[in-house]
């Protein structure tokens, strides 16, 4: 994150990381460093993964159900080490979107919902569709959009019927975006399966083998079909200067050499939309040129700019058929608050030695409930589910703004060994982590020598 001076007044950037892969069913790689580029700069303050066809096998599917997939926890335990935590995900079937953010992010990002529609098989088993994911990040709109649309060349015409359906129905429990157009900043991406028209197969493989990519983009469907559908040609995308992602043999980077020999496209991409100042009307859907203009509801105000700085494959990933796309994004914005909706401070000394003591304060009303809790987190912690121990908020009555509330933790529940730790206050009406304290120590408990868990020293000695 980086602050700078912008036309209309202060403006922060953040950086965006997203990642569309058609994993195949495949189990995921030992590592996924390079995919994420955990150490690009400026640091990356956002991460959003999109993958199809995770592994749905009926039996698989119920087991994903009562603890995270092998995808989830892959990137949960390189990305929490970092500093990042699961802000939220969804999964209908195959389809899985995961959010991640850096910890001091977490009060910030608000009103998290979830949806998703089916499209495949008649609409009732969720091999196709979209997935989505809606939050506001310092007041800013926005909703990412995971899709998986119908396979085939013949069919790309249903595919944008499948996306503009997918569009009509989702909705959301809010009252000023109930619908996925209706947020500041759109991302829409995935395996859309679009595939390169009319060029036969020794063409194409002798365009992407002399580096001439720019032969096909005339002819890939999504291209075509943005010159001749308005809604579509709200959405920007940066230049196909990448190879087609599909369709690989697995465990190398030769394109399909079985007896199909399945000629290559770009199916996987990552395209985003900015709200126009106004829908356009019936007497622009024959203006193919029309661009999309930066938002109206507040946009002069409160600006956000979305910057794409690298849109490219990774092509040393073979566990799939398709190759994983990649886009970093700047988001540059004036935020609409940076202040917590909860303060919260431990109280003096915290040990497992004796209870300890801490103290929230509702600093703006937000619909607080008595459902709502405070967890106890290790530095580095995976997700809101995460915690070391949690107590309720108080029961008996809602607090009052600036209300100072105080809470104890029985110290059977206090970790023995030392530790880096901080407090967060979840909110069950938001789904989100609204406020967390500054960071702080528990000390080792005497307990913890008592049961083995660390050497006693004994005049000098290690027993």
């Amino acid at each position: 994150m980086s602050t700078e001076r912008f036309t209309s007044g202060w403006t922060d950037k953040y950086r965006l990381h997203m990642v569309t892969w058609n994993v195949a069913t495949a189990e995921p790689p030992e590592d996924v460093a390079s995919l994420l580029q955990l150490n690009d700069q400026p640091a990356i303050d956002l991460y959003v993964i999109g993958l199809q066809e995770v592994n749905a096998t009926p039996v698989r599917f119920l087991s994903d159900l009562m603890a995270e997939d092998s995808w989830s926890h892959l990137f949960m335990d390189t990305l929490g080490p970092k500093g990042f935590v699961k802000v939220t995900s969804v999964r209908m079937q195959g389809l899985l979107l995961l959010v991640f953010a850096k910890m001091m992010h977490l009060p910030f990002i608000r009103n998290i919902q979830t949806t998703y529609t089916r499209t495949g098989i008649f609409g009732y088993w969720g091999n196709k569709g979209a997935v989505s994911v809606r939050f506001s990040f310092y007041g800013h709109m926005m909703c990412f959009l995971n899709c998986h649309l119908a396979a085939h060349m013949h069919n790309a015409l249903q595919r944008v019927d499948e996306f503009e359906y997918i569009l009509e129905t989702q909705d959301f429990d809010i009252f000023d975006t109930p619908h996925v157009l209706d947020h500041k900043v759109v991302f829409w991406f995935g395996d859309l399966n679009f595939r390169i028209e009319d060029h036969g197969l020794h063409f194409v493989r002798s365009s992407i083998n002399g580096g001439r990519l720019n032969l096909l983009w005339s002819k890939d469907q999504l291209t075509m079909m943005k010159k001749k559908e308005p809604f579509l040609q709200e959405f920007d995308e940066g230049p196909l200067n990448f190879k087609p992602t599909y369709k690989f043999d697995r465990k190398a980077e030769s394109y399909d050499t079985s007896g199909k020999k399945r000629k290559p496209a770009w199916t996987d991409r990552i395209l985003w939309r900015i709200k126009p100042k106004s829908l356009p009307s019936e007497e622009d859907d024959d203006d193919d040129e029309k661009a999309s203009t930066p938002a109206d509801d507040g946009q002069e105000e409160y600006p956000i700019m979305v910057t794409q700085n690298t849109y490219t494959s990774v092509m040393s990933y073979g566990v799939s058929d398709h190759k994983p796309v990649i886009g970093n994004f700047t988001l540059e914005l004036r935020k609409y608050f940076d202040t917590q909706l909860v303060d919260l401070a431990p109280a003096g000394e915290w040990s497992a030695d004796h209870d300890a003591l801490l103290s929230y304060t509702i600093l703006e009303d937000f619909m607080s409930s008595t459902w709502d809790w405070i967890g106890l987190y290790k530095v580095g912690f995976k997700s809101a589910s995460d915690y070391k121990t949690f107590v309720w908020v108080r029961e008996n009555e809602l607090p009052e703004v600036n209300e100072v509330i105080e809470k104890s933790v029985v110290k059977d529940d206090l970790p023995l060994l030392s530790g880096e730790y901080v407090l967060g206050y979840y909110s069950t009406n938001l789904n989100s982590i609204v406020g967390l304290s500054d960071n702080f120590q528990i000390l080792e408990s005497k307990r913890a020598a008592m049961e083995g868990l660390v050497s006693k020293d004994i005049n000098g000695i290690d027993k």
